[in-house]
């Protein structure tokens, strides 16, 4: 499978795990706590194959970058979670960072 596509999994696994966190309010519900688990479970799995053909800095790079992101943009829709303008800057310069590692870095491959 291509790597790429395992590291995005890697990526739903840990915004799936880290929504079900909030969910779990301190793993007292049973069914969020769970699902926290196995999409730690999956995440790392996943993030652990990548890991045989990509550099270790640059998959982390992407896995927690997205995964800030993403998780960010979930706190907002589902939660109400306040994002200010610098919140909004922060996440683009996240963002920014992952794709000048991707596209001009020579540590990845291309």
């Amino acid at each position: 499978m291509n790597t790429w596509l395992i590291l995005f999994i890697a990526v739903l696994g840990e915004v799936f795990a880290t929504t079900n966190l909030k969910l779990s309010e301190g793993f007292t519900k049973l069914m969020p706590s769970l699902a926290v688990i196995l999409g730690y479970a999956v995440a790392f799995y996943c993030l652990s194959l990548t890991l045989k053909s990509m550099p270790l800095g640059i998959a982390y790079a992407v896995w927690s970058g997205l995964g800030i992101v993403v998780v960010s943009i979930i706190g907002w829709g589902l939660f109400g979670q306040k994002l200010d303008l610098w919140a909004g800057i922060g996440m683009a310069l996240i963002i920014s960072g992952v794709v000048v590692l991707n596209l001009l870095s020579k540590s990845v491959a291309h």
